[in-house]
């Protein structure tokens, strides 16, 4: 429970600037072709933890290097509270996304604690605090705006991060790695990994897919809600983005289904769930009331699809072994959040150039991408 409420509470972190694109980017000066930076640039720098700070995971006692980028996270919302204009936010976001890879040293923690037959169950319980806390940060985000102002969220998440600190020092247990290995071997191995390794190139490529769909659809779909066809103000798009807590559900489910061997199946049926989600949001008039029932049946459907996937490809990769769980978690998280940060920019790019119609067909493309490299497996692959 506590690892699932801080990995939670960290990944929120991310997510927050989602909703916001529209007010930050009117309040620090950036065109609205530019607002996908707001996203992008935590998502780079969430990338970048991934490939140079989580193997340190391997390597470095678990509990002091999650602590010291929880820091690094609180200084980055501070900056991001009081940035006077763009620059300076864009250079805070890309230290907040840094500093969120902390969730990414816990969730191997938790991994390396149970054993191996309910492994992905546990993974996906902690992985149902991570989606949580991604999915409640978008409604919380745009609820706080209404009421106040954007920069007190970022205000509020920091003073948030310095009491989790305060309790995982207390309370984590220690973990030590065993591995001797110096950094840069370990880093070089990384490369070893991502060669050698067919589950983690696969199972990177699908997320990546999915996890550019999710980005790019929770980028363009405030914008969306906040023009011309919906015109619903902040309050009305956090309540939008409440419906996709509902997918949260779908960590859980697919750690058991992952237990008992039926990772193909669960996989297809997480690759079509997204794909269906876009093509839902094109069955009504834009701006209809049917319109917005099935946007958020789609935003429901899509976060489901993206929560089980993610734990699937977790579930996989930990499989491999212990001595290197975080370089592969770090190689398979950098993987696909390089994909949201694609998603991320593209989607405030077509939006602005063909509105919800160019940002959804980009977004139904991707899944379906996936679904084909998905469908070339062989059975005796294994389980993926």
């Amino acid at each position: 429970m506590l690892l699932a409420c801080a990995s939670g509470l960290i990944a929120a972190n991310i997510y927050y600037a989602q909703p916001l694109v529209g007010p930050i980017g009117a309040a620090l000066g950036l065109s609205p072709r530019a607002g996908g930076l707001i996203v992008t640039l935590t998502q780079i720098g969430y990338g970048l933890g991934l490939l140079l700070i989580v193997p340190l995971g391997d390597l470095v006692e678990n509990r002091k290097l999650a602590l010291a980028l929880i820091i690094v996270a609180i200084a980055g919302l501070l900056g991001a509270a009081a940035a006077p204009h763009a620059l300076p936010f864009l250079a805070a976001a890309l230290l907040i996304g840094i500093g969120s890879v902390a969730v990414q040293v816990l969730v191997p923690y938790a991994a390396h604690m149970a054993p191996e037959a309910i492994r992905g169950r546990v993974v996906g319980n902690v992985m149902s605090g991570l989606m949580l806390g991604i999915m409640l940060a978008r409604p919380v985000a745009s609820l706080i705006t209404e009421l106040s102002s954007w920069r007190v969220v970022f205000y509020l998440s920091a003073v948030i991060m310095a009491g989790l600190a305060a309790v995982l020092a207390c309370r984590l247990p220690l973990r030590v790695p065993v591995s001797k290995l110096r950094y840069g071997d370990l880093l070089a191995s990384m490369g070893h990994l991502v060669v050698a390794t067919p589950i983690l190139q696969r199972r990177a490529l699908y997320h990546a897919c999915l996890f550019g769909a999710f980005s790019l659809f929770w980028t363009t779909t405030p914008l969306l809600l906040a023009g011309p066809a919906f015109h619903l103000s902040q309050g009305g798009i956090a309540l939008f983005a409440l419906a996709g807590v509902a997918g949260a559900v779908a960590t859980p489910i697919a750690g058991r289904l992952a237990d008992r061997g039926w990772s193909r199946a669960a996989t297809t049926f997480a690759m079509l769930a997204v794909a269906c989600a876009f093509l839902m949001t094109h069955v009504a008039v834009e701006g209809s009331a049917l319109a917005l029932g099935l946007l958020v049946a789609a935003a429901i459907l899509l976060d489901f699809g993206v929560a089980a996937n993610v734990t699937l490809g977790q579930r996989a990769i930990y499989a491999l072994g212990a001595e290197y769980r975080s370089c592969l978690n770090g190689l398979y998280m950098a993987t696909f959040f390089a994909g949201g940060a694609i998603g991320s920019a593209v989607g405030g790019w077509t939006y602005a150039q063909g509105g919800w119609t160019l940002a959804s067909s980009v977004g139904l493309a991707l899944p379906i991408i996936a679904l084909i490299c998905h469908q070339t497996e062989r059975p005796s692959d294994g389980p993926r």
